[in-house]
């Protein structure tokens, strides 16, 4: 993707209004999407949630319904009906924008009908020994969906189709994990708390075969009606790896054609990371989740964070061609449960570090782009306003600068505490050059190599108005204000 300077938007955040009304959003604005410089959405779960209209999507009831059926108490999903869903994709697509669906394979809520069945206790933060002896426990793990009516797939699942649940009806015991008779947690996943294959609800038995292919029946289904490109996988670290190549070989298959797809493995070590792309034969992309916590903790940091360790320990400096940079998502905006927000401030150069450099395939986070204004409750227990100011405008000025000079040889200036900066000096295609500089302490200015001699430079964020002229070495002293990004391009 980076040959193409591509740039992925997450089009939502945890808190977009229920009102039904986002797939007509986004369709209605493809083409001045793809006009700022996007190429890609990453559009939420389109299927029926257990909260019916006010679910996000990860709370997985079925997953045939994409807003279509009377279920869960709504026929629409939180983000509109099936028909428009399907219309914003194709809105997409004629724009020139590929689509990726969020997909959620580890987990079904909401069962229609309980089942009785013999499980032992373990604790939530020990998935290694059980706590107690074997028996029996009422679950909601008959999926029956009767609002569908076997349309598209008359699969019902059942309680031998998950290994595990977190809720005994019996007890009304909530506080410990359930791991059924005859059952094993799922194996090659990531080993917190000891094995951490459970995550919430009725968890799907990956080693069951009956499970494998209905995983395998959907997503072929799933590309047959919705034509889209690629997907997001979530939760990856709570599935067997092995799994993946398997289902992504049979869906390119079926597909013809080779579909993009970025794994959400969430986890602040690099080594991980490897480990699982490994894992899965570089088949997939991940999202660069300890970039995320560098930028998380030079926001809280200020100007006593050193920006030359910026990249330090990061997915895309040691794997850039497999890694989806980012700044924010919806797990971890304010009040949400992998809470770890970027400050306001720094969010201007942390999507400069993302969509300026030659490295990494970068996503746009829908709440950094619009802005977004909600109420939630915290791990205080007490309510919060959360106000998340737009970065439109200059996110747009940095999509310009991606599309028209972010291209040829990179020069890295990160040799100063609180001041870096780098240049692209252009290819055959785009032979303009480019200077982009930060700080997050009081500003200056640095000598950089453009390749341009005798040249005048602007500043595309106008933080700086007056021009600067090269060298007759191509050389010059680029500035940056404090605590502010300056990008700097040929006039």
């Amino acid at each position: 993707m980076s040959n193409i300077n591509g740039t992925i938007m997450q089009y939502f955040h945890w808190y977009i209004p229920d009102d039904g009304r986002l797939w007509d959003k986004v369709g209605s604005r493809a083409k001045e999407l793809a006009e700022a410089g996007f190429t890609a959405m990453w559009l939420p779960p389109a299927y029926k949630g257990m909260g019916g209209t006010n679910d996000v999507g990860y709370a997985v009831y079925d997953m045939y319904d994409l807003g279509e059926f009377e279920q869960k108490g709504t026929v629409r999903t939180k983000y509109g009906t099936r028909q428009q869903y399907l219309d914003a994709v194709k809105s997409l697509q004629n724009a020139g924008i590929e689509v990726y669906a969020d997909t959620v394979k580890n987990h079904r809520i909401g069962g229609d009908t309980a089942e009785v069945v013999k499980a032992s206790p373990f604790s939530q933060d020990d998935r290694l020994n059980p706590i107690g002896g074997m028996r029996e426990i009422k679950c909601y793990t008959h999926y029956k969906f009767p609002g569908r009516k076997g349309k598209y797939s008359n699969f019902e699942w059942h309680w031998w189709h998950f290994d595990a649940v977190d809720y005994d009806e019996f007890t009304q015991d909530s506080s410990n994990i359930y791991l059924f008779e005859g059952k094993k947690f799922d194996d090659y996943v990531a080993l917190e708390k000891g094995n951490y294959a459970y995550l919430m609800g009725c968890d799907c038995d990956f080693q069951s075969e009956e499970v494998q292919k209905q995983a395998i029946k959907w997503g072929k289904w799933y590309l047959d009606t919705t034509g889209v490109n690629g997907f997001r996988l979530d939760a990856i670290k709570h599935i067997s790896s092995w799994f993946f190549p398997i289902w992504l070989d049979e869906m390119e298959r079926h597909a013809g054609k080779e579909l993009f797809t970025v794994g959400e493995y969430w986890y602040n070590d690099v080594s991980t990371l490897h480990w699982f792309a490994d894992a899965v034969g570089g088949r997939m992309s991940l999202f660069d989740v300890p970039l995320h916590y560098n930028f998380h903790y030079a926001s809280k940091s200020g100007e006593s964070y050193d920006m030359r360790r910026i990249f330090d320990n990061t997915f895309v400096l040691s794997r850039p061609t497999h890694a989806v940079t980012f700044v924010e998502n919806h797990d971890s905006q304010p009040l949400q449960a992998l809470e770890a927000p970027v400050e306001s401030w720094f969010k201007p150069l942390a999507y400069a570090l993302i969509l300026l450099r030659q490295e990494g395939y970068p996503c746009v986070f829908y709440a950094d782009y619009y802005g977004a204004e909600y109420e939630d409750c915290g791990k205080d227990g007490n309510r919060h306003p959360i106000y998340l100011p737009s970065h439109q405008w200059l996110i747009d000025k940095f999509l310009y600068a991606r599309k028209h000079f972010a291209y040829g040889y990179q020069y890295n200036y990160f040799d100063h505490w609180d001041i870096i900066g780098w240049t692209r000096l252009g290819n055959s295609e785009h032979p303009q050059a480019m200077a982009v500089i930060m700080s997050n302490g009081a500003g200056g200015s640095k000598w950089m190599e453009v390749g341009k001699a005798n040249t005048k430079f602007y500043d595309l964020t106008e933080h700086v108005k007056e021009p600067i002229m090269t060298n007759e070495w191509g050389w010059a002293e680029f500035r940056c204000n404090g605590g502010s990004v300056s990008v700097w391009v040929e006039q």
